[in-house]
């Protein structure tokens, strides 16, 4: 089983870009969309499902607020739209394809890059306050997914780089969201305490394997990127990863896919 997962910054933008054509040559069984920036009925309305597969959308009440999706070669047993969480949910942010032996979920976390002080709402919450709740929220739905004897992939943006090999010197010296050290050790609860996998990096030890560089960091330092896209497994599937990288030579946004192989048969 083949899994793809990439931030496209906008799915119509992405396509004019060529990510259909760049998609066919994958074979790819499933593949996770974050960041489409759309209604979901647009998805079939402007045809932009590729060829072979099957598209399953959540929105957000804003397009800005990005909304993620599945394609899919399989039919899956059932979807579930959000996680049970008010807020995420209407943001469009977490949808899950169930099939025979896995299931699989993509999930987008609040950006608060350059934003982290800026207040939305009325109650005097900021933009980093909103990721953190999210973040908070989405950590206590894996405690529970962990628990249990299904196999899940979470492919995600979760917006923040774990360890100093995950980001450029820049992210080190400013105080930047996506690695600010309670970002940080969120993901180590995730990771040390919950005993989540982070799959890339089982097969990749390597530093400066990167999957985003903001506009916010253009010009600033050469190749200034950061890991903020994971595919995140359940411990049961640790020995069926086959491979895995990151395809950084091609970008139809600002963000890399991340590509994983599974000795996983996903059909019934």
């Amino acid at each position: 089983m083949r899994v793809v997962s990439i931030s496209v910054n906008g799915l119509a933008q992405a396509v004019e870009k060529g990510f259909f054509d760049w998609l066919a040559q994958q074979d790819a069984d499933v593949v996770c969309v974050q960041d489409h920036r759309m209604r979901a009925y647009e998805i079939e309305d402007y045809n932009l499902i590729p060829e072979g597969y099957e598209a399953y959308f959540i929105d957000g009440e804003k397009n800005e607020d990005g909304g993620v999706g599945i394609y899919t070669r399989h039919f899956p047993k059932a979807i579930m739209y959000g996680f049970a969480n008010e807020q995420a949910d209407r943001e469009g942010r977490f949808i899950q394809a169930d099939f025979d032996k896995v299931s699989v979920a993509c999930v987008l976390a609040p950006c608060a890059l350059a934003r982290e002080e800026e207040l939305i709402g009325e109650d005097d919450l900021t933009v980093l306050d909103h990721k953190d709740e999210f973040m908070e929220s989405f950590g206590l739905h894996m405690q529970k997914t962990l628990r249990k004897r299904r196999q899940f992939i979470f492919c995600a943006n979760l917006q923040t780089a774990h360890h100093v090999t995950d980001a450029s010197p820049l992210y080190h010296k400013l105080d930047f969201s996506g690695f600010l050290p309670h970002e940080r050790a969120w993901l180590d609860r995730l990771f040390d305490e919950m005993g989540c996998i982070d799959g890339f990096r089982e097969v990749n030890k390597q530093s400066n394997q990167f999957t985003w560089w903001p506009e916010q960091a253009e010009g600033s330092r050469k190749n200034a990127g950061i890991r903020v896209d994971y595919q995140l497994l359940t411990p049961g599937i640790r020995k069926t990863i086959e491979d895995g990288w990151i395809d950084s030579s091609t970008r139809f946004s600002d963000h890399a896919p991340v590509i994983m192989d599974y000795d996983i048969e996903i059909g019934f």
